[in-house]
């Protein structure tokens, strides 16, 4: 969740939708994302919402504690009760987030996710994942997490080089994430994914692709590689500014992608996302698909993000401020937008052109889909499926996604 939140109208007292946003709602997908925002230490790169317990120490009281958290959150999930009201969907996928989910306790995990099923109930094959930082787990927490419900994992291994974990200010060793792929497959783990980062200063082509075999080699069923992103506000940022670490570089991130393009096709990995590759099919993330498809979801926890029936919402950020509100009978929303028809077409063009099967031309106005004939003239777009009335990325067009994006929604 990013540190910063948008402008918006009030969120009601009591956290109600206009009545529109419920209309239909059966037939789309739920999901639940529970944000965690404790962190042991801050990375230095990091811009998401999170706290280390120094930063909360004196602001916010028992309100902000771990201790009490898992209850604030299963309060939330209450409240999104009462809001849905006799909403028959069962959920399909659950995903913790953070910050480090696996800084609580594994009981704790799963009394937030047993308020889920209380209030909703899960559907039979839900997807149930947690985030993990590799040294915040071992086989004990593991397996109490599977034994909870959890269906899959997600390491953030970010890189196998030293140098690298250096600048990024992560604290596990090399090696590490790997024994946490064969230590969650120990405990029941179908479904294991490693999270890596490109494009670190300071990191070769010989060290990324030194990162994408061990990653490989570690046998989980899904990675993700995202570009590293310098965010403002971040200690990596001040670094850079200061000129003791280089920017990164756009044209280096981009042959990195093409490294790991090569190196997961070859290991039998198929990208279904830009930034995601996946084994098979039912190895995907069923959780982001559904945010790139538009589904309803509710984000709970501090500075969490919420999406039903055209309506976005935002928590306040602080966990005392989160806390406080839920301990007095109020929403913790923060703000919200009623998205507008235009909104939402502008949004499913950017988020499904993202996925390898694109979004349908029919989307697109008389502007955009001129652009889309001359995107599969200069091999953007895959110029079969256009003709078949869907926009599709080539590979050459994932790396050009953003500035193409924006000729579609034109």
């Amino acid at each position: 969740m990013p540190s910063t939140l948008p402008d918006g109208e009030p969120v009601p007292a009591d956290g109600g939708l206009p009545p529109a946003a419920l209309a239909g709602a059966a037939a789309r997908p739920l999901a639940f994302y529970l944000h965690v925002p404790y962190c042991a230490t801050r990375c230095g790169y990091c811009d998401f919402n999170t706290y280390t317990a120094s930063e909360l120490r004196g602001s916010g009281g028992t309100l902000a504690s771990r201790e009490n958290y898992a209850e604030a959150v299963a309060e939330e999930v209450r409240l999104a009760r009462k809001v849905l009201g006799d909403d028959p969907r069962r959920v399909s996928t659950v995903f913790f987030g953070g910050g480090t989910p696996t800084l609580l306790p594994p009981a704790d995990l799963g009394r937030m996710l047993d308020a889920v099923r209380k209030e909703f109930g899960l559907a039979e094959d839900a997807e149930i994942t947690t985030e993990a930082n590799p040294e915040s787990v071992g086989p004990a927490s593991l397996a109490a997490l599977r034994e909870a419900g959890f269906t899959r994992i997600s390491f953030g291994m970010q890189s196998a080089r030293a140098h690298v974990l250096a600048v990024l200010e992560r604290r596990h060793t090399p090696g590490r994430p790997e024994a946490c792929v064969a230590e969650a497959r120990a405990a029941g783990f179908a479904h294991v994914s490693l999270d890596l980062i490109y494009g670190t200063p300071g990191e070769s082509d010989a060290d990324w692709r030194a990162s994408l075999t061990a990653a490989i080699g570690a046998g989980p069923d899904h990675v993700s590689a995202y570009s590293l992103i310098v965010e403002e506000g971040t200690r990596l940022a001040r670094r850079v500014r200061r000129g003791e670490i280089p920017d990164t570089d756009e044209d280096v991130n981009a042959d990195r992608y093409l490294i790991a393009e090569e190196e997961l096709t070859a290991a039998g990995f198929g990208w279904y996302e830009i930034s995601n590759w996946a084994a098979s099919p039912a190895d995907r993330c069923r959780h982001n698909e559904l945010y790139w498809r538009g589904a309803d979801w509710w984000g709970a926890g501090p500075g969490a993000h919420s999406h039903v029936g055209g309506v976005r919402w935002w928590n306040v950020k602080h966990p005392g401020a989160y806390a406080q509100a839920l301990s007095h009978g109020r929403s913790p929303g923060a703000g919200r937008e009623v998205l507008s028809a235009e909104d939402r077409r502008v949004e499913r063009i950017m988020l499904e052109l993202r996925l390898a099967d694109g979004c349908e031309t029919g989307l697109l106005r008389e502007r955009g889909r001129a652009a889309a004939r001359r995107a599969a003239a200069d091999g953007l777009l895959d110029a079969a499926a256009l003709a078949g009335g869907r926009a599709v990325l080539t590979l050459r067009g994932r790396l050009l996604a953003d500035a193409l994006t924006r000729d579609l929604v034109d």
